[in-house]
């Protein structure tokens, strides 16, 4: 039984014995909710988010000493001038360059996933953090030999006592402060958000254009302004699942073959490659398998075959015009926020 099925099956009763019932001194910060994004599913009342809290979590994710080399951090698979993805590279890169089998997903508005994951194999934000630490192909590390290293950190011991009041840093403390940092990596300032909030943004003809033939054509997948039904669908990419049967290796579910997690489009201009196996380069190589490039196969989604006929009907000036919508989601203050980067 692989990592992530075992952790997606144990995370529910997990939850129950690690959950965080710290005494918070620090206040905690007030996360402003875009008004445009439903209600998040994490919940914020439960882990509080203090700045000592956030400022521990944010060096834990830059920190390479959580990997076995020393080098491979969460911010290096995670980088935030792409969005929190390892841009440029179709799969992921750990330890001394060891390959992944998927690209990596970017990491923001993750408060408002239920399910992390191309396969969903983790169903707690809490708990994502486990699945690359325990990975022999991305951090290849064990969270017990990661919490003695911390422990043996003075540094650390200071700055975990301080946000969490503890003398021995534990594995619900650890993942609290990862989740705290996480969980601020808001992106809902695009031109696109500013325009539907009536703050000022702008869209020009061809991009509201592309706004009306997306919500045609794309919408049923990629749905509200997380751009994002949460949902996992096979979209054509293959019909060759020996080396990767998507969902079905965490549901054991013969249907589920194939499908991947539906990500989000937020700047989507910024997080190439594209797919769950970083397949396509760029925005318009996407759109080109939409209409011409899809695969049948049984489980292939029933979006992509109406009509007895594969895929999206889309014109060269409609794709044009869905390449214009897209950049416009772009949110260049996410990308460049100090709070976020490294240094």
């Amino acid at each position: 039984m692989s990592f992530k099925k075992s952790l997606w099956i144990l995370t529910g009763s997990l939850l129950g014995l690690l959950a965080f019932d710290f005494k918070y001194t620090d206040p905690p910060w007030e996360v402003k909710l875009p008004s445009n994004l439903p209600k998040p599913v994490y919940s914020l009342n439960d882990n509080p988010i203090t700045e000592k809290g956030f400022l521990l979590g944010k060096k834990l994710f830059y920190d390479g000493n959580l990997s076995s080399n020393g080098i491979v951090s969460c911010g290096f698979c995670h980088q935030q001038p792409s969005a929190f993805t390892q841009h440029g590279h179709d799969v992921s890169h750990g330890v001394n360059d060891r390959l992944g089998k998927r690209n990596s997903l970017a990491i923001s508005n993750v408060i408002w996933q239920k399910t992390f994951f191309w396969d969903g194999g983790v169903n707690h934000l809490d708990f994502v953090p486990l699945n690359a630490l325990e990975n022999p192909v991305e951090m290849d590390e064990t969270l017990e030999n990661v919490l003695r290293k911390l422990n043996q950190s003075e540094k650390y011991r200071i700055a975990f006592r301080e946000a969490f009041q503890v003398e021995e840093i534990q594995s619900a403390q650890f993942l609290s402060a990862l989740s705290q940092f996480m969980a601020t990596l808001i992106s809902a300032n695009s031109r696109y958000d500013k325009y539907v909030r009536n703050e000022g943004g702008q869209l020009s003809g061809q991009e509201l254009s592309g706004l009306a033939i997306f919500k045609q054509k794309c919408s049923t997948c990629h749905a509200t302004d997380l751009f994002t039904d949460g949902s996992y669908r096979n979209n054509g990419i293959s019909n060759d699942f020996r080396y990767d049967k998507g969902r079905e290796e965490i549901t054991l579910n013969v249907n589920d073959r194939g499908k991947f997690k539906v990500p989000s489009l937020r700047n989507i201009e910024y997080t190439d490659p594209y797919m769950h196996n970083g397949s396509f380069y760029t925005l318009e190589e996407v759109l080109d398998h939409y209409t011409d490039g899809v695969k049948d196969s049984e489980t292939l989604d029933p979006v992509l075959k109406q009509n007895a006929k594969l895929g999206i009907t889309l014109n060269e000036q409609e794709k044009k015009d869905i390449v214009a919508f897209l950049k416009t989601l772009t949110d260049h203050e996410f990308l460049r926020d100090k709070r976020f980067s490294e240094y």
